[in-house]
């Protein structure tokens, strides 16, 4: 059995050959812009498992390479540079890893909200440019008590539910929007649902993301679903970044429709310079100050959440080829087998 990581972000795979056991062969190339061009065909065509990250898109001309390959497993949450109805047309099942990290990203969007909310980020600047000089208090921006606030989350999968869990913990209310989510599930864990996106927007005080990105979530946050939002709100979002239309974030803060924005994801990662919000934030200019706090993308990651990705991705396609063990299948629906 033959395992392929074609883009890993980590200096050796001794932990997946440690999980995959003496009887698995695990090639691996470590990650590097350009690194597609060095993958060897022999690579492609030999493995049995493709255990891949973000940074590869899997294109047509990779997929027909890949003559012995079984099972494919994205390792992490999002899947959008897999073609999964593709390979469901070959047969083959895409498996993704959604439980590695749903802790670390829950508390991460908890802690976008407290460092708006409490001026913990805007503090911090004024303290690191002059430490005697700024040492008093001041009154950011959107500063303010949560308790008693209504806590909105977009999609209530591992991610949301831990999120808002944490914020009904510290005294907030929740409502939730999420139309997959069967009726009454709300009754056993104690929050409020929304029918419509737009009954969530217009009545949460902070409004935290958590879809993952499909044709049906790819801006659904943009001008028209902002122009719903409660005046003073919050946006938070640590799931993709394509599904918050940055151009119009910008516009609800500028006319203080949006009262401050928490982002771990943008649309173009890393950004431009060019990007409107990332240039104000970027130059601190006064209308936005204190209101914006950014992060790289870094929400999944603690030491904890990597080796239980590493792990679990590699566990995930070795089951699969020793006993045909299905875990966490994305494109069931797709597979003719």
């Amino acid at each position: 059995m033959r395992i392929l990581i074609p883009d890993l972000g980590y200096p050796d795979a001794d932990l997946e050959r440690e999980v995959a056991g003496s009887d698995v062969t695990v090639d691996f190339y470590k990650w590097e812009p350009g690194i597609e061009a060095q993958i060897t065909d022999e690579s492609w065509r030999s493995c049995n498992a493709l255990v891949l990250y973000e940074k590869i898109p899997v294109t047509s001309e990779i997929m027909t390479r890949l003559d012995n390959i079984k099972v494919v497993v994205r390792a992490g949450v999002g899947f959008d540079n897999v073609d999964i109805q593709g390979f469901g047309a070959m047969g083959i099942p895409v498996c993704n890893v959604p439980d590695y990290g749903t802790m670390d990203v829950a508390e991460h969007a908890i802690g976008l909200m407290l460092g708006l909310t409490r001026g913990i980020t805007e503090h911090d600047a004024r303290l690191s440019s002059d430490p005697i000089g700024e040492w008093m208090f001041h009154t950011p921006p959107i500063k303010r008590r949560i308790l008693g606030l209504t806590f909105g989350v977009i999609g209530l999968g591992r991610i949301g539910t831990a999120a808002a869990m944490r914020a009904k913990g510290i005294g907030m209310n929740v409502l939730f929007y999420d139309p997959y989510l069967r009726p009454g599930i709300e009754l056993g864990l104690g929050f409020n649902r929304a029918e419509t996106l737009e009954e969530l927007m217009a009545n949460s005080d902070v409004i935290s993301h958590h879809t993952p990105l499909t044709e049906e979530t790819r801006g659904m946050i943009n001008a028209e679903s902002l122009s719903h939002v409660k005046k003073g709100a919050i946006l938070i979002n640590t799931g993709r970044g394509e599904t918050v239309k940055l151009d119009a974030v910008y516009d609800a803060l500028k006319s203080g429709q949006l009262d401050g924005a928490g982002l771990d994801v943008i649309e173009v990662e890393p950004p431009t310079m060019e990007e409107p919000l990332v240039k104000a934030w970027k130059n601190k200019e006064d209308w936005i100050y204190g209101r914006v706090t950014m992060t790289p993308h870094s929400a999944f990651h603690s030491p904890e959440s990597i080796v239980t990705l590493r792990s679990k991705s590699v566990k995930t396609a070795v089951d699969f080829l020793r006993d045909g063990t299905l875990k966490n299948c994305i494109n069931e629906q797709y597979l003719k087998r």
